[in-house]
């Protein structure tokens, strides 16, 4: 007697569940997205901050657009709409952190991270330069001047990691604990050194008889010395971590996730925020005049 062929029967329902796993799609996405990779603890804060910043921006642009549009300031539309540019960059470099440890996605991801990375850093060189010009960063002058300048410096920082990347394969934006190309962390530690020595040059200023050349706002004070803590520690971090220290690694990572979560929102508090703000002031000033010569208050001196 001939055996029966036995064909197997599948469910509609086992069918989409391993279709759904094996295209990665469903739970399976979520979970990677949030806890593989560097960790939920490394993804949370950069999501939530980079996302808390740009609706921020967001709820606040029709107001802001306003008063840019009302004062013509070149400078300061400039960097509003250079902030929401990296901004947005960021967010979604906040976002695709699951990029970075998917096989296929290593051309994505460090495109992303060159464009993102250059744009924060085209920031901090603007707000150098500006910083440097001391009380004379005023007028289309100072504005194209620092511009071009920044401009130039961020092209070759550009120019170089491009050359790291794509033509000697070094993985610049590719980060775990077990790499210690030495290669990779020397030129994190130049770039971390230039900046350090640069905000520590401000400091200095601030410091010496020629302090009176800088813009004399506490604000500015006080975003320096936290950018120049931020880099010496980074500074520290990559140089550990090209010796193979994991704590350096570590270290590194913190560095990492503080200035991508906050380096926007330091920005927008020290050199944007009184500037929209001052012209609410300047209104209640005006109204409160107005209500004064009206006679609004003359019973408070009866």
């Amino acid at each position: 007697m001939r055996a029966l062929d036995v064909v197997p029967v599948s469910s509609p329902v086992s069918n989409s569940t391993l279709q759904q796993d094996e295209s990665g799609g469903g739970p399976t996405v979520l979970y990677g997205w949030l806890f593989e990779c560097h960790g939920f603890w490394h993804n949370l804060p950069l999501i939530v901050f980079s996302s808390m910043f740009v609706l921020y921006l967001a709820s606040h642009a029709k107001k802001s657009f306003g008063k840019l549009s009302q004062r013509r300031s070149y400078i300061m539309i400039s960097y509003y709409g250079v902030l929401w540019l990296v901004s947005v960059l960021n967010l979604a470099w906040c976002l695709l952190q699951a990029w970075e440890c998917t096989p296929g996605k290593e051309m994505p991801w460090n495109i992303l991270s060159l464009f993102s990375t250059s744009g924060m850093l085209f920031l901090e060189v603007s707000l150098m330069a500006f910083l440097l010009q001391g009380n004379h960063a005023s007028g289309l002058e100072a504005f194209t001047r620092t511009f071009i300048v920044s401009g130039v410096i961020v092209g070759l920082d550009v120019l170089l990691k491009a050359i790291y990347l794509f033509g000697l394969a070094i993985p610049l934006f590719i980060d775990n604990n077990k790499d210690t190309h030495r290669v990779k962390w020397g030129l994190w530690v130049v770039h971390k050194l230039l900046l350090t020595a640069v905000y520590g040059f401000i400091l200095f200023i601030y410091h010496s008889r020629w302090r009176e050349r800088l813009p004399a706002r506490p604000a500015f004070y006080n975003y320096i010395i936290v950018m120049f803590s931020v880099n010496a520690i980074a500074l520290f971090a990559c140089a550990l971590t090209g010796q193979g220290a994991g704590f350096g690694f570590w270290l590194y990572d913190a560095t990492v996730i503080c200035y991508h979560a906050f380096y926007l929102p330091l920005l927008y508090v020290t050199f944007l925020a009184d500037f929209f703000q001052e012209e609410d002031l300047h209104l209640e000033n005006v109204y409160y005049s107005e209500m004064k010569d009206a006679g609004f208050f003359d019973a408070d001196w009866e």
